[in-house]
Parts: structure tokens; sequence; C-alpha cells
């Protein structure tokens, strides 16, 4: 048997160069889009429920278990996309092909939210 050959078949693995990263550039600015319209969502539901909890202070209502809630929403969310990032299956993609997976799982109930909010708050 030819030595390359056996090398080739039975030596350490070698993994194969990544062919030209053209596909990438229109990836990394849908996921740019996602989380920006995510980050936005997040700002404006946390601008609600600063003002619910300032008009709850103002009235002498306990507001902390209101802004606690939120805030372990919030990181409880967090940490779920943190989880599917770093799956396993999930870590073979790209980073960029991550992130928006990430912002296609994040971007609909943040932007959901916001639009009923919007609705009912006139």
């Amino acid at each position: 048997m030819n030595p390359g050959t056996y090398a080739r078949l039975y030596g350490p693995a070698q993994p194969t160069p990544r062919s030209g990263r053209s596909g990438r550039a229109g990836l990394v600015v849908a996921a740019g889009v996602l989380w920006a319209l995510t980050l936005a969502s997040l700002a404006w539901i946390t601008l609600l429920v600063g003002l619910a909890a300032l008009w709850g202070a103002a009235e002498g209502a306990e507001v902390g278990a209101f802004v606690l809630q939120y805030a372990a929403i919030v990181a409880g969310a967090a940490a779920a996309l943190t989880a599917l990032v770093f799956a396993p299956g999930v870590r073979r993609l790209s980073w960029a092909s991550r992130l928006f997976l990430a912002g296609v799982v994040a971007c609909p109930a943040a932007t959901g939210f916001v639009f009923w909010s919007w609705a009912h708050t006139g």
C-alpha cells in the first residue's frame, strides 16, 4: 500500500479547508437586523415595565416583585437562547448561522409582544 494513502486513511483527522465566505455577508446582515428588532423590542418592553413600576411606586404600591418577575423572565429567555446557541447540534454551525438562528427564535416573541402592547396602550 502506498504510504501516503495509508497516512490519509489511518492518520490523524485533518479538517478540510473552508471554501470562500461568499454567503456569510447576507447572513450576518440578516442576523443583525433580527437582533436590532429584538433589542429595540426589549427596550420598549423595559420602558413600559419601568413606567408601570414608577406609577405604581408613586401610588404607594409594592413594585419590587413586579420588576423582579420581569428581570427573571428576561434572564430566563437569555439563558434559553444561550443554551440553544451552545447545543451540541447547533455548535457545528458558524457563528453567523448561530446568531441568525437565535435571532429567528427571539425576534417573533419580543416583537409580537411589542405590537400587542402598542395596540393595548394606545
